[in-house]
């Protein structure tokens, strides 16, 4: 049998050329069988080996990245077995259970996402030099967030021919190269998009994706999340606010107003409704808030005994 090293080295090019899986889920793969190989110190580990592990990856971690890194470790196992180059899954004799817990999502109060978006615009540099063209590049960057729900690495890598600007369609690649098309409904956020690709149209037809950077290159993720907290902070926001916190707050406010959650989780991507569903949850804080301040009871004059 081949060493560990030529099997995982296969096994990631099985997952890159015929699964078609994304950068982030391949380096997750990399770094969890590399973890994974270090620990055991030996080729292929059998079941004694793999639950020792287990039981390090729980000493370690929290439970959201231990069920992720078995994950990936039992899929390398599957793949190994379907080759015929293992006769004996040891995960078929592992049984692993999770206690489900839900973390809520965080998300953006209304108001700060109103107050960032009145200082971009409060802000506006109209001496159309480099300092305009980054200003609307940011700008576009920052509604987009907030009106389609997309992940950072889904704008960050949107091709410039991914984007209608005549009917406001835009084509995401999701998780596992999986496509899915969002509108900007919003007039104001197909102007801005329109305004920033017509003012950096050379940079973003070298660069090919629709956010380019100063050097004609993608407007990368580290990028944008350093931006985001540039105007944040400039914005006189406290509240540490991130990228991923738009797209938690896009879909619960869509709740909120709502919206069907199997229509959300459309539009977010989501393979599996129960990913969606954990915005309910935060949307009923809105609700119990709701209650408290608008029940018909709160008018009502109820004597109750001593």
């Amino acid at each position: 049998m081949m060493s560990y090293k030529e099997q995982v080295r296969r096994y990631l090019e099985y997952c890159k050329f015929r699964k078609e899986l994304d950068w982030n889920t391949l380096k997750a793969y990399r770094i969890d069988l590399r973890q994974f190989f270090e620990y055991v110190r030996e080729d292929m580990p059998g079941k004694e080996g793999i639950e020792d592990y287990i039981t390090e990856l729980h000493r370690k971690y929290k439970q959201k990245t231990v069920k992720r890194k078995i994950a990936s470790l039992k899929a390398f196992y599957n793949y190994l077995e379907e080759r015929e180059i293992i006769e004996d899954n040891p995960f078929r004799k592992i049984k692993v259970k999770f206690k489900e817990t839900v973390i809520l999502p965080r998300i953006i109060p209304r108001q700060e996402i109103e107050r960032l978006l009145n200082y971009m615009y409060a802000h506006e540099d109209k001496s159309k030099g480099k300092a305009y063209k980054y200003w609307l590049r940011d700008t576009a960057v920052i509604e987009t967030f907030f009106a389609t729900g997309a992940r950072v690495y889904e704008v960050s890598n949107i091709k410039a021919d991914c984007v209608d600007l005549n009917t406001g369609l835009i084509r995401i690649m999701g998780k596992g190269g999986k496509e899915r098309y969002v509108q900007i409904a919003a007039p104001e956020v197909l102007d801005i998009l329109k305004r920033y690709y017509d003012s950096n149209i050379e940079a973003i037809r070298r660069s090919g994706y629709f956010f380019a950077n100063s050097r004609g290159g993608r407007y990368t993720e580290q990028s944008i999340r350093l931006m985001l907290k540039k105007y944040t902070r400039l914005a006189g926001i406290e509240r540490n606010i991130t990228p991923h916190m738009f797209r938690h707050s896009f879909a619960t406010y869509l709740i909120e107003e709502g919206v069907d959650v199997s229509c959300v989780q459309q539009i977010l991507g989501h393979s599996s409704i129960r990913t969606t569903q954990i915005y309910i949850h935060v949307a009923a804080q809105k609700q119990a808030e709701i209650l408290r301040e608008l029940h018909p009871r709160n008018q009502m004059h109820i004597i109750r005994a001593a």
